[in-house]
């Protein structure tokens, strides 16, 4: 169920985890384009022409972070400090210690301090528990989702609920003012914390966004009352609630961009959807006024995709190997633990020497990788494999061109020092599916691992078959039934190894292509 309440419309619900994540730099995107269909929108990100993000939302697909549950907790490991919640997915969620305490901090943080004091309590809440000490089996907790499933584990929740709206991110159970990271002038910061403090309610805990910097009191305030209002309504739907139950469902993936990144220093937003088109204006009118004259109606035969380009570049971030201008290219392999990411120089060579052509090559590689780890959503821990430079000083200016690429990345990142053999050593906080998890699934063939085994390999695996069984079946033919790659292997390759077997079992064979065959499935038949 979902709440409604009667108020102007004020989008608010992204990730509990995304404080940080979804405030954005002012001047990151030039472009933003929607493709909305009744089976799925794709978002695209555009700067100065070329794709930088992408996103896709699909019914059979739901994003999940940012919801709100009442869960049922069905497991604690203290071992990991941890706890299994039942939010009414197909997995169960996951609870760490460090995201379960704030389920106390809402009792802890209301209590006068000379009652603390008497009890022996902090000021605010409790740090230093372990998970036993803090949930239970059985009970019921309010949570939200931080981080989505991926692969086979379940969502990643936390009892830190945040409230998102443009201008502010509203943390009900912490006592804290915050200013985008992304605003860096320590002035200026400090004259925004001053605002925030005057403005907001004893107790409550407020981030500003970086769209809000040059936002009047006014229209804080009127986030401000909306959040606190749809907090109070979520509390009372949980109280009313029997897990497990969703209690608040985020804001579809359109509204949350537009909210998130729209901004003056945006030249268009672009929809081919007549209705999503008029609902993008709705919110201008209400909320951004002076930007409803850069959202347009894309109609016209070729798709909107195909006009700026994005379906070959959507396409090309589903490849391992990324082509750069100069003739180079990138290799990305990921795997279970981590990604790495190879650089190759390929065709291209300097005129002057090779030293020039490793340099350049990596310090094209160092833009182009910025933006695939950003297209692809790639996370978790990534090793960057540099050609090899003997000169200090190139080194050096490498790591720091790419320390600069990476910073327009929203994503929480570390980066480690160029290492002395070439590699980069880093990771991402990724809080959904890469690009790659959510349009591709594991081959049916391989089953996922990327390799099959050889013709040869199967070839040789049906010679050994037809002489383990030779002496306990009669007949004087065997028909072999192949896949025709496979029959173009035997009847060339090995055709010494077919008239050798001939010999040595006495039968004749026939080898038959059928091509409905999987390459490393075969039928043997023998007959009489």
């Amino acid at each position: 169920m979902l709440i409604h309440i009667d108020l102007p419309l004020r989008p608010c619900a992204v990730s509990a985890r995304s404080i940080s994540v979804c405030i954005q730099p002012a001047s990151m995107f030039t472009d933003i384009l929607i493709n909305a269909t009744t089976y799925e929108n794709r978002i695209a990100l555009m700067e100065n022409g070329s794709l930088r993000e992408f996103y896709i939302d699909r019914p059979a697909q739901k994003g999940l972070i940012g919801n709100i549950y009442l869960g049922r907790v069905v497991r604690v490991l203290p071992g990991i400090d941890a706890a299994f919640i039942d939010i009414g997915l197909e997995r169960t969620g996951f609870l760490y210690v460090d995201e379960a305490v704030y389920a106390l901090a809402d009792s802890y943080r209301h209590l006068h301090s000379e009652y603390q004091k008497q009890l022996g309590l902090p000021g605010e809440f409790p740090h230093g528990l372990t998970i036993d000490k803090i949930v239970r089996e059985g009970q019921e907790i309010l949570v939200q989702i931080a981080k989505e499933p991926i692969g086979s584990k379940g969502a990643r929740l936390t009892c830190n609920i945040t409230l998102p709206c443009r201008n502010l991110v509203y943390m009900p159970l912490t006592d804290h003012i915050g200013i985008s990271r992304k605003i860096e002038d320590e002035a200026t910061r400090q004259l925004l914390r001053d605002r925030i403090e005057e403005l907001r309610p004893p107790g409550a805990g407020f981030i500003m966004r970086t769209v809000a910097e040059n936002t009047c009191n006014e229209e804080l305030e009127a986030d401000m009352e909306f959040l606190l209002l749809l907090w109070d309504e979520i509390l009372a739907k949980s109280k009313k609630a029997a897990a497990p139950d969703r209690i608040y469902k985020d804001l579809d993936i359109i509204l949350r961009t537009v909210r998130d990144f729209f901004t003056d220093n945006i030249n268009e937003v672009v929809t081919d959807n007549r209705e999503v088109y008029e609902q993008l204006v709705s919110y201008a009118k209400s909320f951004i006024p002076h930007l409803e004259n850069k959202i347009s109606y894309y109609n016209d035969d070729l798709p909107l995709f195909e006009r700026y380009g994005i379906e070959a570049d959507i396409n090309s971030a589903l490849d391992k190997k990324v082509w750069l201008r100069s003739g180079g290219y990138i290799i990305i392999e990921p795997t279970e633990a981590l990604t790495v990411i190879d650089v190759n120089t390929g065709r291209y060579v300097h005129a002057s020497d090779l030293a020039a052509t490793i340099f350049r090559t990596n310090m094209e590689a160092v833009q182009e990788i910025a933006r695939q780890l950003r297209l692809r959503n790639i996370g978790g821990i990534i090793i960057i494999d540099f050609i090899d430079m003997e000169s200090e000083e190139e080194r050096q200016e490498l790591g720091r061109a790419f320390e600069e690429a990476m910073s327009e990345d929203k994503s929480k990142i570390n980066i480690l020092k160029l290492s002395e053999f070439g590699l980069v050593q880093m990771t991402r906080k990724r809080l959904s599916e890469s690009i790659t998890q959510m349009m591709c699934e594991p081959c049916c063939y391989c089953g996922g691992d990327g390799m099959l085994k050889s013709r040869r390999t199967i070839s040789h695996e049906i010679f050994r078959k037809i002489s383990r069984d030779a002496r306990k079946i009669g007949g004087s033919h065997v028909t072999i039934k192949v896949n025709p790659k496979i029959a173009d292997m035997l009847l060339h390759e090995e055709t010494h190894s077919i008239r050798h077997l001939e010999n040595e079992t006495g039968k004749r064979f026939t080898i038959v292509p059928v091509p409905e065959l999987h390459v490393k499935r075969y039928d043997i038949i023998w007959n009489q």
